[in-house]
């Protein structure tokens, strides 16, 4: 998610075309045209400008709604509804469209899902499925100690700059627990039992994408292998 603001100046977006397989968008205010996945222009009067990224969480629909009661969801525009994606594109994507760029390294199909994680000079991709699957991932990337933890619903997945090591445990209204003082953590990263208590954690963004659109822009990623070790862009 980006801010809006660049250079003093409000913008507004619109789709405006694919790059690479990744896709423009264009502001009204200045015909500027700006890169998606990085938020920068790359081309046009502000070009060489940068969006500010604003945290954000992709989760399942009943997780936010358990988080945020209140909260407020996006109406459809009656007379755009005609021009939305479907439900379920993200199944359909892949058997209709070919991606053109192909990263055969590590073993990953161009459209695996990934989750990515960008420190600035060092950036890894997990693979979704085997995040899922482990529940919980502790790493290290750059200097950062990073845990990437699944939430109650099995999708929904979060990222936190992580003081030590976490453990998965289940029930009692907390996911996981730290091997230094055996603090008991929820899904929003904060400490509910223990010496801990009342401390939250840091979040750390992730983006969930495409193999080939995250290597694309992110050309030398690692890939994580898990704790025994981490396989190195070739």
């Amino acid at each position: 998610m980006w801010g809006r603001e660049a250079n003093g100046l409000v913008l507004t977006f619109h789709l405006a075309g694919i790059n690479d397989q990744n896709f423009l968008m264009r502001d009204d205010e200045t015909g500027t045209y700006w890169q998606q996945i990085s938020g920068r222009a790359i081309s046009g009067p502000m070009q060489g400008a940068a969006l500010k990224l604003i945290h954000s969480d992709e989760l399942t629909f009943a997780v936010w709604k358990s988080e945020t009661p209140d909260g407020l969801v996006l109406k459809d525009i009656p007379r755009d509804v005609h021009g939305y994606a479907p439900k379920d594109w993200e199944q359909i994507l892949p058997n209709e469209y070919a991606p053109v760029l192909n990263f055969p390294e590590h073993g990953l199909e161009a459209r695996d899902i990934m989750l990515g994680l960008d420190a600035g000079h060092e950036s890894r991709a997990y693979l979704y499925k085997d995040v899922r699957q482990r529940g919980i991932v502790n790493d290290r990337l750059a200097s950062n100690d990073v845990l990437l933890i699944v939430g109650p619903d099995g999708e929904s997945v979060r990222a936190f700059h992580a003081p030590g090591q976490f453990f998965r445990t289940p029930g009692n209204g907390f996911v996981m627990i730290d091997d230094t003082t055996g603090s008991q953590w929820n899904f929003q990263g904060c400490a509910v039992n223990g010496k801990l208590k009342g401390t939250c954690m840091e979040p750390f963004d992730v983006m969930k994408d495409f193999w080939f659109d995250w290597r694309k822009y992110h050309p030398a990623t690692s890939v994580y292998s898990g704790p025994g070790g981490r396989i190195d862009r070739r």
